[in-house]
């Protein structure tokens, strides 16, 4: 492996992209230090820091987390990369229901298109949060009593919501030129550094509780510490396997006589993931469940109170109804992005088929028949991903931002987008005559 990355600078085409997708990278994490104007820095990080222990949070606390901290600094990148995905898990989710956004899916530049639309739609989500989180920090009532705001008012909500927004389109801008002149896919990238800038805190908040000298030490002991470690090792390894795990469907082409040359006739496969939807399902699923929570810190009364508490993570009905979403939106999500009907489609055009399956109707019935039984392994996995950082945290007590690192969407974004960019490294030094960054073996799935 260190000889791959040695590699990797002797290329001068690879080493310019990693040195653009590093300066970029670079350019995004400075500005998730500079504050928006009109913000009380030390009441809204004193606000987020009582916040941080508790696992259910809000959706702001999400953004915060996906913004790599820039939400509870209220920085000028504070939004993140949120309404950009929110926008393209929107635009996919219409996409097959509306005819007109389907014929342009399907057209010529039908990509470009989409691709424009979700900018559109970015700016419009973009100033309706803006817009609602001004309002949330001129409320003292939401932060105990704070002033978080110097100077409350139309000029600060208007200067907000413009900061936000601009920040927020520099970030897909940011993401799209890693895309185009980096390595990687750029918005992937991005949502990973952010939450990996959360693991230097996560590794003090575990010193000071390990550390027998420190006012909080003590508290987990050096076998508990190394039980953690083992656990920590378990987890991602299941992450990985389930991140690449497929089911590998069989294809025949048939052998076709055009003129003098002879087409097809050779065998492939089609990959079906265990885990199609990604992390897309528990990202819905958190945002149902935050949803109550999020909009009752904008009201204070006795009826909004009761309704909040029923979302709140601290009981085991919250965790069924969590996994249920979970499960839910994995099958939902994927009948989205995956349609048997276009892929048997597309076989029966160019000659192919499944051994033993007939071409047209019956194909497309199998391929759904298998991904349906597929899917369910998949998301009973993304839902004890999900609910394991709060066990971990519950059951070792230890604080929720180191429980975090045990699974959750954050681990899953991790590996997945790690495994994605070393693929694409390696597939460059390969391409390139060099060896790879594994001698013996394959990830599988890579083939």
């Amino acid at each position: 492996m260190l000889k791959g990355l040695i590699n990797i600078f002797k290329i001068k085409d690879l080493r310019r992209k990693i040195l653009i997708t590093l300066g970029l990278i670079a350019v995004y994490r400075t500005g998730s230090f500079i504050p928006t104007p009109g913000i009380s820095g030390q009441a809204l990080a004193e606000f987020f820091r009582n916040l941080a222990d508790a696992p259910g949070g809000t959706l702001f606390g999400m953004i915060n987390m996906f913004s790599g901290g820039a939400m509870e600094r209220l920085t000028i990148f504070a939004l993140g990369i949120m309404p950009y995905i929110s926008a393209s898990i929107i635009l996919q989710v219409l996409t097959p229901v509306i005819p007109a956004l389907e014929r342009i899916a399907h057209a010529e530049n039908g990509r470009e298109k989409i691709n424009q639309y979700t900018r559109y739609f970015t700016v419009i989500i973009t100033i309706f949060q803006a817009f609602f989180i001004s309002l949330w920090l001129e409320n003292p009532d939401s932060f105990q009593g704070y002033q978080v705001v110097f100077n409350p008012g139309w000029g600060f909500r208007l200067t907000a919501v413009l900061t936000l927004l601009t920040g927020t389109m520099f970030i897909v801008w940011l993401g799209e030129q890693i895309t185009e002149s980096g390595i990687g896919n750029g918005i992937s990238l991005i949502i990973t550094v952010g939450i990996i800038s959360s693991i230097p805190a996560a590794i003090v908040q575990l010193y000071t509780l390990v550390d027998p000298f420190s006012p909080s030490g003590g508290q987990i002991n050096p076998f508990t510490l190394i039980i953690m470690a083992v656990m920590l090792v378990l987890v991602v390894v299941a992450v990985v396997l389930i991140t690449q795990g497929q089911r590998k469907i069989p294809v025949q082409y048939a052998r076709r006589v055009i003129g003098r040359r002879v087409y097809g006739g050779q065998s492939t496969y089609i990959p079906l993931r265990i885990n199609q939807a990604g992390v897309i399902p528990i990202i819905f699923a958190q945002s149902v469940l935050m949803f109550p929570a999020t909009i009752g810190g904008f009201f204070h009364n006795d009826v909004v109170n009761k309704i909040v508490a029923l979302f709140t993570s601290q009981n085991v009905p919250y965790y069924i109804i969590y996994s249920g979403l979970i499960i839910f939106f994995s099958y939902f999500y994927t009948a989205l992005v995956f349609n048997p009907k276009d892929v048997s489609e597309n076989m029966k055009k160019y000659g192919g088929f499944i051994p033993g399956v007939r071409p047209g109707t019956n194909t497309s019935e199998f391929l759904d028949k298998i991904m349906t039984r597929i899917i369910l392994p998949g998301a009973i996995f993304l839902a004890v991903i999900a609910i394991l950082p709060s066990i971990v945290s519950a059951i070792m007590r230890i604080p929720f931002l180191v429980a975090s690192f045990f699974g959750g969407t954050g681990l899953l974004i991790i590996v997945g987008v790690l495994l994605d960019t070393e693929r694409q490294l390696e597939s460059q030094l390969l391409m390139r005559q060099y060896d790879g960054f594994m001698r013996k073996g394959r990830i599988r799935g890579r083939r």
